[in-house]
């Protein structure tokens, strides 16, 4: 989630070049969490574990191991009898528009997935649910394995799938696992843009999942409430549900840089008139860093968490016709009054 200036703006203008090279080579940075054993028999943890392994190479777009990344999403889906979410398969590809660590621009191929789960009301109305798989990539010989940012969410998507797999939504559910979020949001703008295109029916609502492994204090935040007041009521009972301490906000425009409106995919939702859900943590020491690593992430937390997005995409399905938008709305009509 592009929440701070990445390295690869900041590198743009080059001045701090020395610096960020003298910093990135103290490979004795604490990690901010004690080492736990992972159950690795829990599939969430495991693909997490999988995603944000050092042979994936920081997944970032348009390089091998963004391919890598999503060869392994692919045969999980298919191994998981998931099917694919668009008429011709599971892929979408798009140019997306890059620049390396000196700031050359140059174009690379991107690649959304989707995948899809059938509902039983046939109303027309579908949920989306998304989280980019792409990450940083490597710098100065340094792979950053992004597992919060965004192993995290991309495992959760699944623990959804799951879910839904054993108890049928009423509205079909799409899951779109999104590339070049890093890059600002490509993937999902690409996405957003071509929804009628790929006839999808009337994508309704976005839950997108980013960050949703670390915090110290049990605390998960839920953003989208103050541009649809009317998902507030639901919030507060979600809230009294689960079993993180979830919290409303960042989604205001007088928060400035705490704004997370535009800050990760949801943002391109947005924009397009769709409703959304953001769940993820606030910023922490080993956002964007190459600690960012499964083996430091707080596995309790991050389990509850997950319980959370799967109580929240079930709350989201079973109120879709008062929470979503209604087929035929405009951009206009959805986005803040």
């Amino acid at each position: 989630m592009p929440k701070k200036i990445s390295i690869n703006q900041i590198l743009k203008g080059g001045a701090l070049l020395a610096a960020m090279f003298l910093w990135s080579c103290d490979t004795k940075k604490p990690a901010q969490y004690p080492l736990q054993q992972a159950d690795l028999s829990n599939r969430t943890l495991r693909i997490m574990h999988d995603l944000s392994a050092d042979d994936m190479q920081g997944r970032e777009a348009g390089e091998p191991g963004g391919v890598k990344a999503r060869t392994y999403l692919l045969n999980t889906l298919k191994e998981m009898n998931i099917p694919a979410g668009f008429a011709r398969g599971y892929e979408q590809p798009f140019t997306a528009e890059l620049r390396n660590w000196i700031g050359f621009a140059y174009d690379a191929p991107g690649v959304n997935l989707l995948a899809k789960i059938e509902g039983e009301s046939g109303s027309g109305q579908s949920l989306l649910i998304s989280a980019h798989y792409d990450h940083e990539g490597k710098r100065w010989g340094r792979i950053y394995n992004g597992a919060d940012d965004n192993a995290s969410g991309v495992a959760a998507l699944f623990a959804i799938a799951e879910a839904f797999q054993k108890e049928k939504p009423k509205h079909t559910m799409y899951l779109a696992f999104l590339d070049a979020e890093e890059e600002g949001l490509q993937g999902a703008f690409h996405f957003a843009e071509q929804m009628e295109r790929e006839n999808l029916g009337c994508v309704a609502f976005n839950i997108n999942l980013d960050m949703i492994s670390r915090n110290h204090d049990n605390e998960l935040y839920v953003a989208g409430g103050y541009h649809t007041p009317e998902l507030k009521p639901y919030l507060n009972n979600l809230a009294e549900e689960v079993p993180v301490t979830l919290l409303q906000g960042h989604d205001r425009p007088e928060d400035g840089g705490g704004d997370w409106t535009m800050q990760s995919d949801h943002g391109a939702f947005h924009d397009a008139g769709v409703p959304f859900l953001y769940f993820g943590v606030e910023d922490h020491p080993h956002y964007h860093q190459p600690s960012d690593e499964f083996e430091t992430v707080p596995f309790d937390f991050y389990l509850r968490a997950v319980e959370t997005v799967v109580a929240a995409s079930k709350m989201v399905d079973e109120n879709l016709p008062d929470m979503g938008r209604a087929c035929g709305e405009s951009a206009t009509s959805q986005n803040d009054g």
